[in-house]
């Protein structure tokens, strides 16, 4: 089977390091075991650089939403030409922790950032480069705010208000409907039955691309 490109997408605390085990699990089962990792933003030495910025920010400036989207994509193109398309090219298959659909939901939903800006943007710094498939693990802010607080300190987006992880969650869902690339996973169950989700999920769309 040609390589693909696989997203995990969700608000903080949906559970994507495990999605990550599944999906893993489900693909070595089928025989597919070069498989190329990476995050966003990070995963190359410039993007991790521009990782710790947004997560952590700077002392005494405030980082607008324009500025913050323009960091995303800095980091998400210089992935996308410098790993995942060589990946991709040399037939591995690659799962990110994120991609351009966080963008859309957190900056675009959580943010409320102009639309057609968004879209031009994207166009513009990706083309017609997109993910084969997308789980995206829909949860509550109320229970992934919950898990993450469990995980320790909160970084800068993490400390959010609840308000913009539900506007975050109504763009994801939006996107997500409208999308036949983008399947929603119910984030909310018991994490076996998340898995189990998962992979029924992955195996179903799998058998459609043999």
């Amino acid at each position: 089977m040609k390589s693909k490109f696989i997203v995990i997408e969700g608000l903080e605390g949906a559970g994507k390091t495990a999605a990550r085990e599944a999906i893993v699990a489900t693909l070595r089962d089928r025989g597919v075991h070069d498989i190329v990792f990476t995050r966003e933003p990070g995963s190359t030495p410039l993007a991790e650089q521009l990782r710790v910025l947004m997560k952590q920010g700077v002392k005494g400036e405030q980082l607008t939403g324009k500025a913050e989207l323009l960091m995303l994509y800095a980091a998400r193109v210089q992935l996308v030409d410098t790993v995942i398309k060589p990946a991709l090219a040399r037939g591995a298959w690659v799962i990110s922790d994120r991609h351009d659909l966080s963008s859309q939901a957190y900056q675009g939903g959580g943010r409320g950032l102009d639309s057609a800006l968004m879209r031009t943007l994207r166009d513009a710094v990706l083309g017609d480069f997109h993910p084969d498939l997308t789980l995206y693990l829909d949860v509550t802010p109320e229970i992934g705010l919950q898990r993450a607080r469990a995980r320790g300190e909160l970084d800068r987006i993490e400390q959010e208000s609840l308000c913009f992880f539900e506007r975050t969650r109504e763009r994801y869902l939006a996107l997500a409907a409208n999308d036949v690339r983008i399947l929603t996973v119910d984030a909310t169950q018991p994490l076996d039955s998340v898995t189990q989700s998962i992979k029924t999920i992955l195996t179903g769309w799998l058998e459609q691309q043999a």
